[in-house]
């Protein structure tokens, strides 16, 4: 995947990364995170990106998609997205999830959605229907969009820099690691998304089904 989005921003450069980042953080999921790491691993192997430039872009889009978002979510409200949000894979399991998490640790989660695979593309949205204050909300979703940028596109422009001095049995060493480590995490994540999951319908549905 990295190398045929790395083929994409050959083609189309800042541009498509930004309109990625921006779309992808205002509720529609797109492979924002893969294309920002695949612009930097492009970035250190060729130089025909800045990194401070794809960086603070990615920062800057990443926020504004998020404010997108909130304002979708808080005009369409949780009746509409329960009955059409299905279409973007905000389905109503998701938006239980979501409320959930809000109910669970408030402001806060805003930031950490952003580092969900499942939810982090609806962090904004989820953050409207809730009826977060838009103050604080401005807080944790700049935040969240600086740190999400910085690591995304920093820490693939540090390995992509690494792995151009690497070859032979060494190089294919190192890249098995990332792999495993890769792997490692997903499954690790999908199963904290699984029990989050369980979790929330105990609480919405249970309490639905019950009062």
């Amino acid at each position: 995947m990295i190398e045929s989005l790395s083929n994409l921003v050959a083609h189309y450069g800042y541009l498509c990364v930004f309109i990625v980042v921006l779309v992808g953080s205002a509720g529609v999921p797109l492979p924002a995170s893969e294309l920002l790491v695949a612009a930097a691993v492009f970035a250190a192997h060729t130089h025909r990106l800045n990194i401070n430039l794809l960086t603070g872009g990615a920062m800057t889009m990443a926020v504004a998609g998020g404010l997108l978002g909130y304002a979708l979510g808080r005009s369409l409200g949780a009746a509409s997205l329960a009955r059409h949000g299905a279409a973007v894979g905000l389905d109503a399991a998701r938006l239980r999830l979501g409320r959930y998490l809000f109910i669970a640790h408030g402001g806060k989660i805003v930031f950490l959605l952003r580092f969900v695979a499942l939810l982090g593309p609806f962090a904004g949205v989820l953050a409207g229907v809730n009826r977060m204050p838009l103050p604080r909300f401005i807080v944790f979703n700049t935040l969240g969009g600086v740190v999400w940028a910085t690591i995304m596109a920093l820490g693939g422009y540090v390995f992509g820099s690494l792995f151009a001095f690497l070859d032979g049995p060494i190089g294919f060493v190192a890249l098995a690691a990332g792999v495993l480590v890769v792997g490692v995490l997903l499954t690790y994540l999908h199963r904290q998304g699984a029990t989050l999951q369980a979790k929330a319908d105990a609480m919405l549905l249970g309490n639905s089904t019950g009062g």
